[in-house]
Formats: structure tokens, C-alpha cells, sequence
């Protein structure tokens, strides 16, 4: 079996909430989390599901437009 091409393990991505007048972080929104799949040589993946729900920011987690909170990729 070849090598994957992606390989995600756990990832999560959680986002600040800031509240107050000194915007400290009071909680977090989690995007995602715990999001685990393998891509090999000529597989196709599809993350599909409602709006909000985390498929772009997967996307974008991956390749690192955003910072994992974390996982590996």
C-alpha cells in the first residue's frame, strides 16, 4: 500500500469568543473537532454537510490558512 497523500489525525479548530471590556477570551466556538481521515493516490473525499457545519474551515486548517488548535495533518 502506497503512502498517503493526506493524513489527518484528530484535527481540531476552535475559535475565541471575547467578551468585556478588556476582550479577554470567555469561551470558544469549536469548529471543529475531532475530524480524522487518511487520502491515498487516486481517492476522492468529499466533506459534505449543512452550512456552518466546519467543511470549509477543514479546508482551510489544512492547508494552513488557519492554525490548528490541534491534531496532526
Amino acid at each position: 500500500m502506497s503512502e498517503p497523500l493526506i493524513e489527518v489525525k484528530n484535527l481540531k479548530k476552535y475559535f475565541p469568543i471575547r467578551g468585556g471590556i478588556l476582550q479577554r477570551t470567555i469561551g470558544y466556538v469549536k469548529a471543529v473537532d475531532g475530524v480524522t481521515f487518511t487520502i491515498n493516490k487516486g481517492e476522492t473525499l468529499s466533506l459534505v454537510g449543512e452550512s456552518g457545519c466546519g467543511k470549509s474551515t477543514v479546508g482551510r486548517t489544512i492547508i494552513r490558512l488557519y492554525d490548528k488548535t490541534d491534531g496532526e495533518v
